[in-house]
């Protein structure tokens, strides 16, 4: 008979127990990955916000992506870590549901968010002359509630429709977080349709923020062809490259979570994935931003500057 998990009150991640030789070296690497995502995207958010030349729509866009990341990351990591050093690897029933909550909202929002800066940089391209008069302060707040409120929407339809599905007793979630098709694996019932809602809005939440990216980015090399300045190539392949490779970081492993039927997965895939996205991704993303971007790199110069001066 099955029965839903709030009955019994929790569930237990096993995360990477079939790896029991590696669980210090992952616990050591991923703290370490942890305090670096909380370092550099603080450094990022706070240096946008005291910087006036970077009171721009890129580094407003930037600042969200980072609180996001932020957010995604201690969704489940801290969990992750106590589980690896603690005896039991148990989560409430509440704090599974909320985990996964908040792990569909940020996925959803982030896909949502690639796409309108991805649009910010063909406006700045494309259209340069038009690009303050477009990409206005309040038409940039406009598009960030649209990526916040689509994906905390779409994780509150999805993740009901997750809850719903009745448990076989069994309490063991194969992953290191609640994420659906770990939990579809539990239920005692025919879960193809949750496969086949997971799948459609996971297709239009990728594949269409996926194919708008492109099709931005087209036209983008459409006109980089067409420019004579080599200093402003430099500039357009400096932020462009940088977006574009972020771009790829989050849609591959979305593609392999998400777009799979969970029957057709692996054991270890899933939880990979997971991992590369959720402690790789968030660490890189402020490296591949800042690591060759002049703006921040004289942002940096002139916060270093001002600390001294007053000293």
């Amino acid at each position: 008979m099955g029965k839903n998990a709030s009955s019994e009150g929790y569930f237990v991640l096993l995360g990477f127990s079939n790896w029991p030789h590696l669980e210090v070296v992952l616990f050591v690497l991923i703290l370490m990955f942890y305090l670096m995502t909380l370092i550099g995207n603080l450094f990022i958010i706070v240096l946008s916000y005291l910087d006036a030349h970077l009171h721009t729509p890129m580094y407003f866009f930037l600042s969200n992506l980072s609180f996001l990341d932020l957010c995604y990351t201690t969704s489940s990591v801290p969990q992750l870590l106590v589980n690896f050093r603690g005896p039991e690897r148990t989560i409430s029933y509440a704090g599974c549901m909320t985990q996964l909550y908040f792990a569909l909202a940020l996925g959803t929002t982030e896909c949502v968010l690639l796409v309108v800066m991805s649009y910010d940089r063909y406006t700045a391209v494309c259209r340069p002359l038009h690009y303050t008069v477009l990409m206005n302060p309040r038409f940039c707040h406009l598009l960030a509630v649209i990526s916040w409120v689509s994906g905390f929407t779409n994780s509150a339809l999805h993740s009901s429709f997750t809850f719903w599905v009745p448990l076989c007793g069994h309490r063991q979630v194969d992953h290191f977080f609640c994420e659906v098709p770990a939990l579809l694996r539990l239920s005692c019932v025919d879960t193809r349709a949750n496969e086949l809602i997971l799948l459609v809005t996971s297709s239009i939440f990728v594949f269409i923020p996926l194919i708008l990216i492109l099709s931005s980015y087209g036209a983008i090399a459409r006109a980089v062809l067409r420019m004579q300045s080599s200093s402003g190539l430099q500039r357009v392949f400096g932020t462009c490259g940088a977006h574009l490779t972020v771009v790829s970081l989050f849609f591959i492993p979305s593609i392999s979570m998400y777009l799979q039927p969970p029957s057709s997965i692996s054991r270890d895939q899933p939880k990979s994935m997971a991992l590369f996205y959720g402690v790789v991704t968030p660490v890189l993303n402020p490296f591949i931003y800042t690591l060759r971007n002049k703006e921040v790199k004289g942002a940096l110069g002139n916060l270093v500057s001002i600390i001294f001066t007053t000293k």
